[in-house]
């Protein structure tokens, strides 16, 4: 009996393996688009909602600077002093400074890494810091022990740092020399009345130690630009008694720095709507605009809960302001500082009324400026950002003007109020910033300069080149024929999709502004950003990021055709690339009428055609597909169906 059961047991077995081997193998679906892109469970530290969680923290460092400006030899030497708070959770042996100044060496990894042709992102190498006096407190001791390795100094302390809360004090005194070229990003330029010196990246600053990665240290090679936690900062630039200093934050000593008939003027700019001459053209180089004929004057700059500060300093700088108004009364001055050689109301003149309108957008519509000065300064720097302060091209006029002074004001609230790491994530500053940039440009002036972003099929060309590359690689790895399109266009016209066409205006506008305000003077990465947009949106949008920020695939939909029947007509349609999209169709009738039908995203999981059943008893004249075009779709020869 018990070998009957068995016998029956495998006759069985090998029927059911039989019958499993005949069916023939399972369709693939797309599910792999929709699973999630990372890791996005959240932690105590950031939530799987897009939010710093109950544990967040981050340090913060507060500045007090005192520099000297030698316009005979190019010299910069000051001291400082950075006070230094560790919040997070563990004690710190020692501390990471950036001296990006060393990247103005022969030897620095930046001018070794730069290709023999040169780039944009060209340097000086008669630069780089010479220190004396140091030292680091911590714990009541004092220790004088540091290793300086290319644009990096790691700082010793005899006592570690305590968590939650300990302190630490470094100071040093430094020097060097100014570069003409800068990277672009700061440096010196001679015009006809004198120098104008362009002072970014000008004193050493701590490097982020955050709960992602610790002390985050990648080398200034290039195009990558800046990580750095907020504080204050209390700086003082002295410089010959001719020139005129504009900063970063709020100028202390008017009345010390300001003749008379300045003053008057810088204080009824803070009242106007109009640009106000605070130095005319006329007046520049003139004995009656300095308040000293000789030697050296002290200008005395504040700024509180910021990352960065920069200045500029120059005798030949015509000078002017207007007042910037903000919610509840509030209000700032914007600032342009220029010489006779970009002067013009086709150029630099008109400054400050862009500098004003830019600023007082993204404060109505995305979040309030938060400083009380914004100065824009003419150099030779094709477009440069810092916090309140921005270098544009002293050539630029016209739309070009608009459009640099735009973008790096735009700056201050990509990365300098949203704090992300822009080292390594380039878009998460300049693609955002492309993309408020559209809005704003559009409503300049009743649309004065053209907007084109909106046209996001203008990128297939670089979205169909065998030589494209993923927006996530960091800036310093992308080719640089590419960064415009890695960093900049590709990530904004993301965007764009997701607002004027995936999500909606309203949903998105709601989640990227409660973005803004949720991660304001913090420090979000990548997965912060799709959490919260897919939380507070209430979409799963891996699809997309996936696809567009993650990866190189690419969106093509195809209309292929329709059939007729007795109750009406079977519209096919086909995902020819990897990208799946929510499908927006227009349908034409041969008496002249029309409708259009939106079909969700999720009609691409099961595969890559679908089809949809209109019932009607009129004719079918076309079918098109997304016929307002806001899809970069590659292939716009597959978006029609016609009869005709």
């Amino acid at each position: 009996m018990r070998n009957l059961k068995s016998y029956f047991f495998i006759v069985t077995v090998l029927c059911s393996f039989m019958t499993w081997a005949q069916v023939p193998e399972a369709k693939e679906n797309n599910q792999q688009n929709f699973d999630e892109l990372m890791y996005r469970q959240g932690s105590a530290f950031r939530t799987a909602s897009g939010k710093p969680g109950a544990e967040y923290w981050q340090n913060s460092a507060d500045y007090q600077i005192e520099v000297t400006l030698d316009d005979k030899t190019h010299k910069i030497t000051g001291n400082i002093e950075i006070e230094y708070t560790n919040n997070s959770p563990e004690t710190l042996d020692f501390m990471w400074l950036y001296l990006e100044q060393n990247r103005f060496t022969d030897s620095s990894r930046g001018t070794l890494t730069t290709p023999m042709r040169g780039n944009r992102y060209n340097g000086d190498v008669e630069g780089g810091y010479t220190v004396s006096n140091f030292s680091a407190k911590s714990a009541g001791q004092t220790s004088n022990k540091y290793l300086i390795n290319d644009t990096r100094m790691q700082v010793f302390f005899d006592k570690p740092i305590k968590a939650n809360g300990g302190k630490a004090t470094v100071k040093m005194n430094f020097s060097y020399k100014i570069p003409v070229e800068g990277m672009d990003r700061m440096g010196r330029l001679d015009v006809e009345q004198g120098t104008i010196y362009a002072l970014a990246q000008w004193f050493p600053k701590v490097a982020v130690f955050d709960d992602v990665v610790g002390w985050n240290t990648e080398p200034y090679l290039g195009a990558g630009e800046f990580y750095v936690d907020y504080g204050n900062y209390d700086y003082k630039v002295t410089a010959p008694y001719n020139h005129t200093v504009v900063g970063s934050g709020e100028l202390q000593n008017p009345k010390d720095v300001l003749t008379k008939k300045q003053l008057e003027r810088w204080e009824k700019a803070k009242e106007s709507n109009e640009t106000v001459y605070i130095v005319k053209p006329n007046e520049v180089g003139e004995r009656s605009s300095n308040v000293k004929n000789n030697g050296m004057l002290t200008w005395h700059f504040k700024m509180e809960n910021t990352r960065d500060v920069a200045f500029a300093s120059s005798p030949a700088f015509i000078w002017d302001a207007a007042k910037i108004n903000l919610s509840e009364g509030k209000t700032g001055l914007a600032q342009s500082a220029y010489p006779k050689e970009s002067d013009g109301e086709e150029a630099w003149s008109r400054s400050t009324e862009y500098s004003k309108e830019s600023v007082e957008f993204y404060s109505k519509n995305y979040f309030e400026y938060p400083y009380t000065s914004a100065v824009n300064v003419a150099a030779d720097i094709g477009g440069m950002e810092y916090p309140g302060l921005n270098f544009c091209s002293w050539k630029s006029k016209g739309a070009s003007l608009w459009g640099v002074t735009d973008h790096e004001f735009g700056h201050n609230w990509f990365p300098m109020i949203v704090g992300s790491n822009e080292r390594r994530y380039a878009w998460m500053d300049e693609g955002f910033n492309t993309f408020i940039n559209h809005y704003s440009t559009l409503a300049f002036n009743n649309g004065e300069y053209p907007a084109s972003l909106g046209n996001v099929r203008m990128l297939k060309s670089y979205l169909t080149s065998e030589n494209r590359e993923g927006i996530d690689n960091y800036p310093d790895v992308t080719n640089l024929r590419n960064l415009g399109y890695t960093a900049y266009y590709k990530p904004a016209a993301g965007l764009l999709m997701l607002r004027e066409y995936i999500i909606g205006p309203e949903r998105f506008d709601y989640a990227f502004k409660s973005y803004i305000k949720t991660w304001a003077f913090k420090h979000p990465q990548p997965s912060d950003f799709f959490n919260h947009m897919e939380n507070a949106t209430g979409e799963n949008l891996s699809w997309f990021w996936k696809g567009w920020f993650y990866g190189t695939e690419n969106i093509d939909i195809a209309v292929n055709g329709v059939e007729k029947n007795e109750k009406g007509y079977l519209i096919k349609i086909e995902k020819v690339e990897e990208i799946p999209v929510p499908v927006t169709l227009l349908v034409k009738m041969n008496d002249g009428s029309s409708e259009k039908i939106n079909l969700p995203v999720e009609i691409w999981q099961r595969g890559d055609t679908w089809e949809h059943f209109i019932e009607t008893t009129k004719e079918i004249k076309s079918v098109e597909f997304d016929p307002e075009k806001k899809l970069a779709d590659v292939n716009g020869q597959n978006d029609m169906w016609s009869k005709e």
